[in-house]
């Protein structure tokens, strides 16, 4: 546990001096009561009480556990930059784990429930940045008045790229991004759209000049009533980074998807732009590893800790108790056992044995 104290220790405290609760161990009664399923500040009022025996074998708690008006008044005023920025150094041994090819998929997922009224309605967003292979967060920001663009390029700023591929969905498929990443020595597979016409065009063209013994890659999966077939492809873009202002532009990719479902068939076909020349397999690989994202971080957030239900609305509450979620998530994934992510949630409310075991297994540093 002393891990967690020593880096909430570096967040910056703008309470004043007389503040009564010490920051940090608030902080760890916070996130514990997270990773045991708690969703508002109430909640982690009442398990701090709850649990306060265990919790004192390692906190001082000179005045006892925070209220839920205190762990509110908190969460509203610290920086959930700084806070996430914390829990970067706790998990960093982990993240060091990382290796080259290993794919870092970017995307931004909607707080639905903290829309405030007051705050004229924005709509808030934390764009994470997720090691796939490790199932990590390494680095999650708030968007604010520059939107999700911005708030992915402060979080390609905060990670090392050097030899990992950077994924992402067609609206980073810009100059401003792909500089970004070939400036921290990455490369990237960026999903392309209409929002790049001219580029997109171009991709088209090339595959319409394939040579019949052209290589392709092929992958069927079947399951739940649904065989889905993927086909892919890649091409040299030689040329078209110069002509379209692209830096390191080297390939296309294209996959074609074809789903058959009670007797229904759907196609698509998905277009990509890349800084290297891959196989198909490798294609098909790094697409589908950018989708751990979505299924493994996004989808679990909500089923899991019921974020999309979350009602904290006020100044920086939202995205700091959404940098407490992802990071809850982070360490659960961390046990090894068969059980599911909700019922090691519960577990580790429930069995305090568990529970503690989840938090030591971090290595101390």
């Amino acid at each position: 546990m002393q891990i967690f104290l020593s880096a909430f220790d570096d967040i910056p405290d703008p309470r004043a001096d007389n503040a009564r609760h010490d920051l940090a161990e608030l902080l760890v009664v916070a996130f514990v009561a997270v990773l045991c399923g708690a969703t508002s500040c109430a909640e982690m009022a009442a398990f701090g009480r709850a649990k306060e025996r265990i919790f004192r074998d390692f906190l001082k708690l000179r005045h006892a556990i925070p209220s839920h008006d205190t762990f509110s008044a908190v969460f509203r005023v610290i920086d959930p930059k700084a806070l996430d920025a914390a829990f970067g150094r706790v998990l960093a041994e982990i993240a060091g784990l990382l290796g080259k090819g290993d794919v870092i998929a970017i995307d931004g997922k909607v707080l639905r429930g903290s829309r405030d009224r007051g705050d004229g309605g924005r709509t808030r967003m934390m764009v994470s940045a997720y090691a796939a292979r490790l199932r990590l967060t390494l680095a999650s920001v708030p968007t604010e008045k520059g939107g999700e663009l911005e708030a992915a390029l402060e979080v390609l700023g905060l990670i090392a790229l050097k030899g990992k591929v950077v994924t992402a969905d067609a609206l980073h498929c810009n100059r401003r991004t792909v500089a970004a990443i070939n400036a921290r020595g990455g490369d990237w597979c960026l999903s392309l759209k209409a929002n790049q016409d001219s580029l997109l065009s171009d991709a088209r063209s090339c595959f319409g000049k394939l040579a019949p013994d052209h290589s392709v890659a092929r992958q069927e999966e079947t399951g739940h009533g649904r065989r889905e077939t993927r086909t892919a492809t890649v091409v040299s873009a030689k040329g078209l980074a110069e002509h379209h202002d692209f830096p390191r532009l080297k390939a296309f990719g294209r996959i074609e998807a074809t789903r058959e479902s009670e007797g229904k068939i759907q196609s698509d076909t998905r277009w990509f732009a890349l800084s290297w020349l891959p196989t198909p397999e490798v294609l098909l690989a790094t697409v589908r590893a950018h989708w751990a994202i979505e299924n493994a971080l996004h989808w679990q957030l909500d089923v899991s800790f019921r974020e999309d239900a979350a009602r904290n609305r006020k100044d920086n509450g939202p995205d700091n108790i959404a940098v407490l979620r992802r990071r809850a998530l982070d360490v659960a994934r961390r046990d090894g056992s068969k059980s599911s992510l909700s019922i090691k949630l519960k577990r580790a409310g429930w069995d305090d044995e568990f529970l503690l075991s989840l938090l030591k297994q971090l290595p101390e540093t």
